[in-house]
């Protein structure tokens, strides 16, 4: 999969004024040629820093001119799968996804379905296709996946369009495949965005369709665009487009026009397609904007678009009848109301925007036991002690043989978010379901960035992340229980006065996640302090409630860690829910290096929390990004958090430039 060269197929702007001595003119590099080189050598910087960069065109802001990278053409063929069903196919890019319509019943389903999305330099560029299966009896099933980087096909040096078979990997194994899946990427150059943007506005008003314009079309052309300035000087304007005086223009000279009008004084005011005002940021925001609104005229069906995440694509009439109703929402933000009802994070590692797994009959549970004063008074009268009672009983069974056979339907309920391809030990060989659930990884499956720099602090789990400069912040954009505070969270015997006003991170850990908790800085362990408590769900239907206190309730260990590039580091690991056991495998005195294990949650979900003493760290820009707008960002162990503010291996301000690899 590859780009096409402009400079083969036009001969208008792109090779204009050029010659040599033997009459022959050479090609000029396009300025897509400039763009690929930029792209190289910011990707090249990217691989020796860290943090991550959002994407502006997805978040309503402009594409900066030096960030724009092209557009790119993504067609989704048709697959070859092993069984025989009706399937659609899903594109995921950022904070969107597309999709295919269904295909009829077959195991080689045909869409040709086709979507245009822009690509920035520092943007989100790993493009997810899903494939599920759907029917009339069984909701929508994922069947296969995969993922492309639309870097590398922007710095391949293909001819032409070039459709590509790529393996559908299986959700639950990345070396298992599920069949192939044909998928054309082309890559728009500007020269060619800006020649092909020309064509379709010419055909508004090319009436007899014979790619010209006469001064009638071009006057209706000028109407359209709802410029009352250009409309009293067509004429002016017409005589200026007609550079070879033949009374007509043509689309090159349209082009011509357009490039060199919007640079001076923009023709175009309101988008010929949908109407809405230009001229908000500059003339390649004004270009990109009426390129995507306006129909590729290739022939093949568009994408349906207005989904956040591949999982709502899937979702069948019922959802969206709810969404109709009012009844659920589908949104990042605050879990409150009915947008409790999904659980939107934002994939580091893809920069795209997935949905966690939890059913629905236990969010309608949580919902009702923590958002309401009728919960409240139920967790008042008694449920403190079932849930107790109830993560004690849950915690004996998954020690027990026959739990082992909870396993499979485990990796089912989650499948596509475990990969066992990591794990250390094979499957066969967890004798209960605690032993799986507290899985090793192999090691090199999480590296921890930066390793020997001390003043880099790293993740301290595979978790959903929110990171805050502090406790009012936390209040206002997530924590919303009425007592929290860090005086409540460390108890007495673990709170100091330098951790006041600190800064705090929450690592939240899902079911489906490792469960092993590593140390985020290097120092010595100067204690631990143990805090009985309630197990309230860590969910962020409970977190996000007044009604209770989930982080200064629960059951809790606290751990300070001495360190020489952050001073004290509190390390709180936080029980839940189904989660009776915390088991520490460091002892006090100890000194951890980064990244070492520091011990393990049994089954449940659980969250880990570290605050940091008051301006001893500068989070990574995109976690606190992400944490403003009350969304979690999915990270992994050992990538990077943030850096000392005290003792910098590295400069914040160059940590913050990076990209996450």
């Amino acid at each position: 999969m590859g780009h096409a060269h402009s400079a083969s197929r036009h001969n208008g702007r792109a090779g204009a004024g050029a010659g040599n001595g033997n009459g022959v003119e050479p090609p000029l590099p396009s300025r897509f040629s400039r763009f690929r080189s930029r792209l190289r050598l910011r990707r090249h910087r990217g691989r020796d820093r860290c943090g991550a960069a959002g994407d502006a065109s997805e978040s309503g802001k402009g594409v900066a001119a030096d960030e724009f990278a092209g557009i790119a053409r993504i067609r989704i063929v048709k697959a070859d799968l092993r069984f025989k069903d009706k399937f659609f196919a899903c594109l995921s890019l950022g904070e969107r996804t597309y999709r295919t319509e269904t295909s009829d019943s077959t195991h080689r389903p045909v869409w040709n379905s086709e979507k245009k999305v822009v690509i920035e330099t520092n943007g989100p560029h790993i493009a997810r296709i899903s494939v599920f299966e759907t029917n009339r009896f069984s909701k929508n099933t994922l069947v296969g996946y995969c993922e492309v980087d639309l870097f590398d096909l922007l710095t391949k040096d293909l001819e032409e369009e070039h459709v590509e078979d790529l393996a559908l990997l299986d959700p639950s194994s990345s070396t298992t495949t599920m069949g192939t899946i044909s998928v054309s990427c082309y890559i728009e150059d500007p020269v060619e965005t800006e020649q092909s943007f020309a064509r379709r506005v010419l055909a508004i008003v090319d009436y007899n369709e014979d790619g010209k314009l006469s001064l009638s079309e071009f006057s209706d052309l000028m109407k359209a665009f709802g410029n009352g300035l250009a409309v009293n000087k067509i004429e002016e304007l017409f005589r200026q487009a007609d550079t070879n005086g033949d009374g007509i223009v043509d689309m090159d000279e349209l082009a011509a026009l357009l490039a060199d009008q919007q640079e001076k004084e923009p023709i175009i005011s309101n988008c010929p397609v949908c109407g809405e005002s230009l001229g908000k940021y500059d003339k390649i925001n004004d270009m990109i904007h009426m390129t995507l609104c306006f129909d590729e005229g290739t022939g093949n069906q568009i994408m349906t678009g207005g989904f956040l995440t591949d999982k709502q694509a899937a979702y069948g009439w019922m959802f969206k009848l709810s969404e109709w109703a009012n009844f659920s929402s589908y949104d990042v933000g605050l879990r409150s109301g009915s947008t409790a009802s999904h659980i939107l994070v934002f994939d580091r590692r893809t920069k795209r925007l997935v949905e966690e797994a939890i059913d629905g009959k236990i969010v309608l549970s949580m919902r009702a036991l923590y958002q309401s004063k009728v919960g409240l008074t139920l967790i008042d009268s008694g449920v403190k002690d079932i849930l107790k009672n109830l993560s004690e009983k849950q915690g004996k069974k998954m020690n027990s043989p026959e739990s082992a056979k909870d396993i499979p339907k485990f990796l089912e309920l989650f499948a596509g978010q475990i990969n066992m391809d990591e794990t250390k030990d094979p499957i066969e060989s967890f004798k209960t379901f605690n032993e799986f659930f507290i899985r090793q990884l192999k090691p090199s499956a999480r590296p921890i960035a930066h390793i020997d720099d001390g003043s880099i602090a790293t993740c301290a789990a595979d978790c959903r992340l929110m990171a805050y400069s502090s406790v009012d912040e936390s209040t206002r954009f997530w924590i919303k229980g009425r007592k929290f505070s860090i005086e409540g969270l460390l108890g007495a015997d673990a709170h100091y006065n330098a951790f006041k006003n600190g800064s705090l991170v929450i690592f939240r850990l899902a079911p489906q996640d490792y469960h092993r908790f590593h140390v985020p800085v290097s120092g010595t362990v100067e204690k631990f302090v143990e805090i009985p408590g309630c197990l309230y769900t860590v969910n962020p239907i409970a977190v996000n409630s007044k009604y209770c206190n989930v982080f200064t309730e629960n059951k809790r260990v606290i751990s300070i860690i001495s360190t020489p590039e952050f001073g004290k580091v509190a390390f709180v690991a936080i029980g839940a829910t189904m989660v009776g056991s915390i088991t520490f495998v460091k002892k006090e005195g100890d000194y951890v290096h980064k990244g070492d294990e520091f011990g393990y949650f049994s089954f449940g979900g659980s969250t880990v929390i570290c605050v940091f003493e008051k301006d001893a760290i500068q989070f990574d820009a995109d976690l606190l990004a992400n944490s403003e707008r009350s969304l979690e960002t999915l990270v992994e162990v050992g990538t990077t958090l943030g850096v000392s503010k005290r003792n910098r291996g590295l400069k914040v301000s160059e940590l913050q430039k990076c990209s996450i690899e």
